[in-house]
């Protein structure tokens, strides 16, 4: 490898992975706060945190790298040009196009890599976050009693405590209602105070209350209306131990959540989608064979006397019956049957269909992603050389700017294959096919040399018109 190729590839890694980090980190944090509520309150652990965020992480890399590619490489040809390395390169007689070359050769990895990462780490990722949030969804918040309020997370009781002191375990004034029998609020413990602590590894709750009554209303079928016998007890200490099973982080199997097109590579997904297709051309060839009852007529059993052949009134006149109040009502109603039917039928269909493009969708995902590596790459570094601004000041501002056109044309190419509005393959390629151009074009300019950017050039041009003017 030539000194040139190891001073820009030097120039390009550190900017590389420093924007790779934060476009990653922006991306997670910004797709996490979907699911904050999910995950506050549940005391869910540091492990689990950590588990969820790495699944995340590696579902954001295909579309941190791209963003990374357009940032380092705008930033490296940026500091290159505002230091006249790049100046000296070219005096030397290599053309921009030779400098560009190892980078280039890199993204080509980079693209690379990004295909085999979103083929086949990507969908193993997503099931196994998706399964974890799923579980974490069904899992109840963590032991919080508030005072003055009832506390109803513990299955059959309902608890309300007076008074909690600052060491999290003293309680004042205890109200404890059991439902287990499902009679209704037939048992209720009163108790002045209570110390709460969890045992055998915080999967049971032990409260034991202090000068207290325990107050159950007696069943009795035979009751009048003169009252209710109950029991009262007294007591001076009392223990109670709940089940906290139902707070414990049950694992649902994998397998369950496979079928999402999140979770399936490009095989699987060319599987899925050949099989729906097949379907909607099955349901498609049967509309004539399920609609052909509705269209039934009365018909004459007499048969036609001679060769000589009926004119069309008389052919009418001879298969129709006279029109009558019978007549009329079964056609209205096949007629009504008909229209419910066809809607039906053309509703799902068109679920069916709507579901091909979203399998169709993420398999030309897959594609599109890696492929923006590469378009990025002709945007930033071509640009950088042009506009010789390094840093993170202009270059972050620019980066921003095509990654949210990029972003926004992404979306819609996306929606309008999905409501097939453009065939998938269209509307999944746009996006990189509309900044493709844009790209070359700046690389055109920047192997002449062109002032595209510079201030002084469109300073010098308003001059010039302005004298043209007088």
């Amino acid at each position: 490898m030539k000194k040139l190729d190891k001073l820009i590839l030097s120039s390009f890694f550190g900017p590389f992975f420093l924007t790779l980090a934060i476009a990653e980190f922006i991306l997670l944090t910004q797709y996490m706060l979907k699911y904050l509520d999910d995950l506050v309150g549940k005391d869910l652990g540091f492990a689990v945190i950590v588990e969820l965020l790495m699944y995340f992480s590696m579902n954001m890399l295909p579309v941190a790298l791209p963003l990374a590619v357009l940032l380092s490489s705008l930033m490296t040809f940026g500091n290159l040009g505002e230091h006249m390395e790049l100046t000296a390169i070219k005096t030397s007689g290599i053309s921009l196009v030779r400098a560009l070359l190892p980078i280039f050769v890199f993204t080509i990895l980079v693209s690379c890599f990004a295909f085999f990462f979103n083929n086949n780490i990507v969908p193993k990722a997503n099931l196994k976050a998706y399964s974890l949030l799923w579980d974490i969804r069904q899992k109840k918040p963590s032991l919080d009693l508030r005072e003055g309020s009832f506390y109803n997370g513990i299955p059959g009781y309902s608890i309300k405590v007076g008074k909690k002191y600052s060491d999290g375990q003293t309680l004042g004034d205890v109200i404890i209602y059991d439902h287990t029998q499902g009679r209704g609020n037939t048992a209720v413990i009163l108790a002045d105070s209570g110390i709460m602590t969890t045992k055998f590894d915080d999967k049971y709750l032990s409260i034991e209350l202090f000068n207290g009554k325990t107050f159950v209303e007696e069943a009795n079928e035979n009751l009048r209306d003169d009252g209710t016998p109950f029991v009262r007890q007294s007591f001076r200490e009392n223990r109670i131990m709940f089940n906290l099973s139902s707070f414990n982080l049950d694992r649902t199997r994998e397998e369950l959540f496979a079928e999402n097109k999140m979770m399936k590579n490009i095989n699987q997904l060319k599987y899925v989608t050949d099989s729906l297709e097949r379907q909607v051309a099955r349901e498609s060839k049967l509309v004539s064979t399920n609609i052909t009852p509705y269209y039934t007529y009365f018909r004459s059993t007499q048969p036609i006397v001679g060769n000589k052949p009926l004119s069309a009134d008389a052919k009418i006149q001879k298969e129709v019956p006279p029109v009558n109040q019978f007549i009329l009502q079964s056609a209205t109603n096949k007629a009504r049957n008909l229209r419910s039917f066809t809607q039906s039928f053309v509703e799902r269909l068109q679920n069916t269909k709507r579901e091909t493009n979203n399998f169709e969708i993420e398999i030309y995902r897959k594609y599109t992603q890696s492929a923006a590596c590469l378009i990025m790459f002709l945007i930033g570094a071509p640009l950088g050389a042009i506009i010789k601004k390094g840093g993170l000041g202009v270059p972050v501002l620019i980066s921003i700017l095509f990654f949210i056109t990029f972003y926004v044309l992404s979306i819609l190419g996306e929606k309008w294959g999905r409501e097939g509005l453009l065939p998938v393959v269209q509307g999944m390629w746009t996006a990189n096919l509309i900044l493709l151009p844009i790209g070359l074009f700046f690389l055109y300019q920047a192997r002449n040399d062109s002032a595209l950017l510079e201030f002084d050039m469109y300073r010098r041009l308003m001059s010039k018109l302005k004298r043209n003017k007088l």
